[in-house]
């Protein structure tokens, strides 16, 4: 469906269904067959997950390899590549700083944290010890060992392996140094590029067939989750920071981004997004950028007319590297857990935050929990700098429980904002790069 609306009425039906069949005495650690929803949840659940999302990442793979390939291939001049790169990853550092300095105004400002009590602290702070060991042990190596086991996921040792787990920065890496071979031996190699063509559109008339089923599995997704979490948590404490977060990504993704799109290649950015709806509609649905990537280089391709070489590089880095929105809500998080425990942070905390914040978003692609993994990245960041305050009280690691509940509402949009701020990037490098 090339129409957003049904993916609309999808998300909208999905709430308001899901609220309907809540059960407030649901909970993860309890068998779902004695409660009221299970059979609901039941339903929803295979079609949301098994199906829909199962149809689009099955996808991921053979998609990415062929846009990737006719991208690197297609370019010819190396220096237009390197070009091409160098914009591409030049915006997604600045816009990801620009989001969590945006993240970090609106929760200093609003102040979310300072809605609790000592109890609500005492009664939702409380965390699995298995969940905080595995966070925990999976954090240990701080910002280092992000960037190590990104720089592992990059370098395959069996690419078959990586495209049959799903490991796509391994996949892009590969492609990448097959794309610049196939370039490299001339004739022989024009076969294997009209093979990859062929594929690449092939593909794409798949993305367009899967995505009829985009408003339904959409309403199951949003269905699901509603009725798993409920909406009260807009009535309590917590619904503050969630208006935090909320707030903050929609400065960045309305007004920010498109100043940037607007000063950067004069397009009406407002224009852009509205061809953009059934990708950010279906983000918000399935909470992934790499399982809306069919769907996103469909619209900025199809609809906007961002040719297919720069959106076949630009859009699966971005979905795998360029987090405006998880930085941003990394940011907010660590900054309104500090403030719910009475932790003061000074300019330097802050700025700590800031920085951790963007790097540790870069490169958190392919961790399990990676934005429970962030988190606590920064969270380590910012008390070893209180550590060399006298009298400095310290930001407990299991403050994260406050959030976790209600992360999965807030991931939805911080996922769109991601595939966003993708899109603009794509539109921004094919401006800059047919412009040179």
């Amino acid at each position: 469906m090339k129409s957003g609306l049904g993916i609309l009425l999808g998300i909208l039906f999905g709430v308001v269904v899901g609220a309907f069949f809540y059960d407030p005495n649901w909970s993860v650690g309890q068998a779902e067959k004695l409660h009221s929803n299970s059979k609901f949840l039941e339903i929803t659940g295979f079609f949301g997950f098994t199906i829909f999302i199962g149809l689009l990442k099955m996808l991921i793979a053979p998609l990415i390899a062929s846009s990737v390939i006719l991208a690197i291939a297609g370019v010819g001049d190396f220096r237009q590549l390197g070009r091409m790169g160098g914009w591409t990853v030049a915006y997604y550092l600045l816009t990801m700083f620009i989001a969590v300095l945006t993240g970090i105004a609106a929760v200093v400002l609003i102040e979310p944290g300072s809605w609790f009590q000592t109890g609500d602290l005492e009664s939702m702070a409380g965390m699995s010890k298995e969940m905080m060991s595995k966070t925990e042990s999976s954090a240990a190596g701080g910002i280092t060992g992000v960037f190590q086991n990104l720089v592992g996921l990059m370098i395959p040792e069996n690419v078959f392996k990586a495209l049959a787990e799903g490991k796509t920065l391994s996949l892009i890496t590969f492609c990448c140094f097959f794309a610049v071979t196939l370039t490299m031996v001339g004739e022989k190699g024009k076969p294997v590029f009209s093979f990859f063509e062929s594929c690449y559109h092939v593909l794409m008339k798949m993305v367009e067939l899967v995505l009829v089923l985009a408003p339904i599995g959409v309403f199951c997704l949003l269905a699901w989750s509603i009725a798993r979490i409920g909406l009260q948590v807009f009535t309590e404490a917590i619904g503050v920071y969630m208006l935090t977060v909320i707030s903050g990504l929609a400065v960045h993704a309305f007004i920010t981004l498109p100043l940037i799109l607007f000063l950067m290649t004069r397009v009406n950015p407002f224009d852009y997004l509205w061809k953009l709806k059934p990708a950010l509609f279906t983000a918000i649905g399935t909470d992934s950028s790499i399982a809306t990537l069919p769907a996103t280089i469909e619209c900025v391709t199809e609809n906007a007319g961002v040719s297919h070489k720069t959106a076949g590089l630009v859009l699966p880095l971005g979905a795998n590297l360029n987090m405006d929105g998880t930085a941003l809500y990394e940011a907010v998080a660590v900054v309104f857990i500090a403030q719910a425990f009475g932790v003061e942070l000074g300019t330097g905390q802050i700025l700590i935050v800031a920085i951790t914040a963007t790097l540790a978003a870069v490169g958190a692609a392919g961790i399990p929990s990676a934005g429970l993994v962030t988190m606590i990245i920064v969270l380590e960041a910012v008390n070893q700098s209180l550590a060399s305050v006298p009298g400095a009280t310290l930001i407990p690691a299991a403050g994260i429980g406050l959030i976790i509940g209600v992360d999965r509402i807030v991931d939805m949009l911080r996922t769109a904002v991601n595939v966003w701020g993708d899109a603009v990037g794509a539109l921004l490098v094919d401006r800059l790069v047919s412009s040179e």
